[in-house]
């Protein structure tokens, strides 16, 4: 354990009596008191999660925009200071490095997002992209907290704890937008992004002052229902909201035609790491007509299919195989995406998954599996 790193937040899910678990080489909080509550928690009031263990990289310089564009397949530069843009990292050969959200703060300076277990890769892959551009890039990581306020009511929560002149600062932001509020005397980045499926906001500060914004959430919160969460609902509800997973959905072994992920802007100027191959695989329909794409599978029951097990069609040959499996919560059944040959994607479709030997029937659909009811947000 003593090698695993911790948060600036470890002391406060301790003291909350969290169960940890090792995530990435990071000592996380699984659960503080069941998953089953805290999944619930979120979907009808709030929750709260520690994801500290995420990445920061900046980005600034007079050609951060054109930087971005050529490291990324997204097109970062169309993006207005204010907003953010989910994109993809690529290898040359079109295969995902990590999935992320970049900010972009400035007009000449950006925020990249990657996933805890990639911050390292990709912050060594963009500064070597970076070279002949004149940009600075550096991984703040190491002095930066996030913590998430996810749910129905975390706008209301928000809303009450600002100051008074940020309250619409807070109600107007749109989603995948970013602003400054202060928050107990100290200025925060407060972007209205998440990965639960349900409207949220994430909230960026230094390290020093994460454990005083946690408990003034928790205090400020508790009236609203908002409930501490561990990693253990933050699967469950994404895997609900049809989001995918890097090292599960999204490896270097699959390009976005197959995970279905049209963010690729072949329309941008610039010469992007991965174009060629990615206009290749476009051209031969690849996650089309030829190869596998990636689809969502609901069971009647709740006997869940997990990753790695073997998707057939009702023949009993191979044809897939699953990357995430549980029962929703929500929901009340079984439900599962996995990589399939693209003849059997049609919506609709019954194909069998290998579940400790005994074929289960699922449903192919298309995620996500649950919508939240939205007011305009």
């Amino acid at each position: 354990m003593t090698d695993l790193k911790k948060t600036a937040l470890t002391a406060e899910h301790e003291a909350l009596g969290a169960s940890f678990t090792n995530f990435g080489g990071w000592h996380m909080p699984l659960k503080y008191t069941s998953e089953l509550e805290e999944h619930r928690a979120v979907r009808s009031t709030a929750g709260m999660f520690d994801l500290s263990h995420m990445g920061e990289v900046r980005v600034i310089g007079v050609d951060a925009a054109t930087f971005l564009n050529t490291a990324l397949v997204g097109n970062l530069a169309k993006i207005e200071p204010g907003k953010a843009k989910y994109s993809l990292l690529c290898t040359a050969e079109g295969g995902i490095i990590d999935d992320l959200i970049t900010y972009r703060i400035g007009a000449d300076e950006y925020l990249v997002i990657p996933n805890a277990s990639n911050r390292e890769t990709v912050a060594a892959a963009l500064t070597d992209r970076a070279a002949g551009f004149d940009v600075e890039v550096w991984d703040e990581s190491e002095g930066i907290s996030l913590i998430a306020v996810q749910g129905p009511a975390s706008a209301e929560i928000l809303s009450s704890m600002v100051r008074a002149d940020e309250v619409e600062l807070v109600e107007n932001l749109s989603y995948y937008a970013h602003t400054t509020v202060t928050i107990g005397g100290q200025e925060i980045l407060l972007a209205r992004t998440g990965y639960t499926g349900e409207d949220g906001f994430e909230l960026y500060l230094p390290h020093d002052k994460a454990g005083a914004l946690w408990r003034a959430l928790l205090e400020g919160g508790s009236d609203f229902g908002l409930t501490p969460c561990g990693l253990a609902c933050r699967d469950s509800l994404r895997l609900e909201a049809g989001m995918p997973l890097y090292g599960n959905e999204l490896t270097t072994s699959r390009k976005p035609q197959e995970a279905g992920l049209p963010v690729v802007a072949f329309s941008k100027e610039e010469d992007f790491v991965g174009r060629a191959a990615l206009q290749q695989a476009k051209a031969k329909g690849l996650g089309r007509s030829t190869g596998q794409r990636l689809v969502g599978l609901k069971a009647a029951g709740k006997r869940a299919a997990r990753k790695g097990h073997v998707i057939q069609n009702l023949d009993g040959t191979p044809i897939g195989e699953v990357t995430s499996g549980a029962p929703s919560p929500t929901l009340g059944h079984a439900i599962a995406m996995g990589y399939v040959d693209v003849a059997y994607t049609e919506p609709g479709t019954e194909l069998h998954v290998d579940v400790r030997g005994k074929p289960i029937s699922f449903e192919v659909t298309k995620p996500p599996f649950y919508r939240r009811q939205t007011s305009g947000t």
